[in-house]
């Protein structure tokens, strides 16, 4: 096959095929998305040491978390309403301007706790803008489609973890200080031009026109108060609360994963630190080619057992890390490239899975909702995690196993959705 050929059947993969169909809102988006991602993870393994290096505690660094942890969850629980009010896009836009790029300039100038506490809570807007840009992302999409939209924008951040090492190449050269603060300076100005893009090129949906005349008259205070109605309603709907739990499982065992494996794989294995930086390239490029070559393939199989299978090699990845020789590297590679095809397998079915469950006409309340849930349960498991690591590093893997052994029971149960020609309000399925 000659390139024109390999270019000619690159451009009838499926995953072009739904950008070139989804014209207008999701594929600005997913476009838009490097924007975010690449100076994102170029600052996100130095951001810690960016702020101990000019002098912050170990004590002031955990009190800056557990607050942005508290306001992440009031911002979360308000999003819903914020998004109905104002829009999908503008509220977007909003969050964007001042959770990214407000934030980033203060990041860029902090020296000191108070400044590092002001950008986190700056950032925190972020929380609000989530909401309104899954609804922005996927409101005007067919529902057949949002596994390919949810693994694009999978993709988009996985293509960006590429360019992690960029900034530890800079760092050598001019330290992290600087370097660090030329970066938050770039992710400022990244996100001015996604909040023109977006200004320019995306357009408000057609449920959030609906919400934003309804709520129009309606004061924040009553929006609050029928809360009183929409959580039962949430509570009591089964299949919602079968992909909640699961999003709080993912979310804990990512917390554990993020903040233990590299001290797990240094202190307890004894694997150079240099080598850390290489894991995660390994395993966005192994999730890259699954999503790129197999994914598609899965379609007929549907969400629950790719995602049951997906949980079983996340579980079998607790069990490797846990039995793995002292200094042996290949039993890492294994443990990252089995949990990267299972992150393929399971997140953008699970992201996907809980759209498909929810009634469009109240997708901002019922998604800020989630979002406040699954921050708010899984926040106390941080502190546990570290408190069984002082015990035994391989405590916090043990904990993972056990609860991915809970979600397997759950996605068993998992009923898989029928597909409409698009999100319709009138779902019988969905959300009333």
């Amino acid at each position: 096959m000659n390139t024109a050929q390999k270019i000619k059947a690159l451009s009838r993969h499926p995953l072009i095929e739904l950008l070139k169909n989804n014209k207008g809102n999701p594929r600005t988006l997913i476009l838009m998305e490097p924007l975010w991602g690449i100076p994102y993870n170029l600052i996100a393994p130095f951001a810690t040491l960016y702020m101990y290096t000019q002098g912050i505690t170990d004590v002031q660094i955990g009190l800056i978390l557990s607050i942005a942890m508290f306001v992440q969850v009031l911002f979360s629980f308000f999003g819903g309403i914020i998004t109905d009010k104002l829009g999908r896009k503008f509220t977007t836009m909003m969050g964007d301007f001042f959770g990214w790029g407000i934030a980033c300039l203060v990041w860029a100038i902090s020296g000191n706790f108070w400044l590092f506490l002001i950008a986190v809570l700056f950032n925190s807007f972020e929380q609000i803008n989530q909401t309104a840009w899954y609804c922005l992302l996927i409101e005007d999409a067919d529902s057949k489609d949002l596994l390919g939209i949810y693994t694009w924008v999978n993709i988009g951040g996985l293509v960006a973890i590429f360019f992690a090492p960029i900034s530890g190449l800079l760092i050598n050269s001019f330290t992290v200080v600087p370097v660090v603060r030329v970066l938050y300076v770039v992710f400022a100005v990244n996100m001015m031009i996604k909040v023109i893009i977006t200004f320019r090129h995306c357009e408000e949906t057609r449920q959030g026109k609906i919400r934003m005349a309804e709520t129009k008259d309606t004061s924040v205070l009553h929006m609050l108060f029928e809360y009183k109605d929409l959580i039962p309603k949430v509570l009591m709907n089964k299949e919602i609360m079968k992909v909640l739990i699961v999003s709080v499982i993912l979310h804990i065992t990512n917390l554990i994963s993020t903040n233990f494996f590299s001290l797990y794989v240094t202190q307890r294995l004894g694997i150079a630190d240099r080598y850390l930086a290489f894991f995660p390239i390994l395993n966005a490029a192994v999730m890259l080619i699954f999503m790129i070559g197999i994914q598609h393939r899965l379609e007929s199989v549907k969400f629950r057992i790719p995602m049951w299978i997906g949980l079983v090699l996340y579980a079998a990845c607790s069990i490797l890390l846990i039995l793995t020789p002292i200094g042996s590297m290949p039993f890492i590679i294994i443990y990252v490239f089995v949990a990267a095809v299972a992150s393929a397998l399971v997140v953008p079915r699970k992201d996907a899975l809980l759209q498909l469950n929810i009634n469009p006409k109240e997708r901002a309340r019922i998604n800020a909702l989630i979002m406040s849930f699954t921050i708010a349960f899984a926040s106390p498991f941080g502190y546990l995690a570290g408190w069984l690591s002082s015990i035994d590093r391989r405590l916090p893997f043990v904990f993972t196993f056990t609860i991915y052994i809970v979600a397997i029971i759950i996605v068993g149960r998992i009923r898989n959705p029928e597909f409409s020609n698009e999100i319709r309000e009138d779902d019988g399925n969905q959300l009333l």
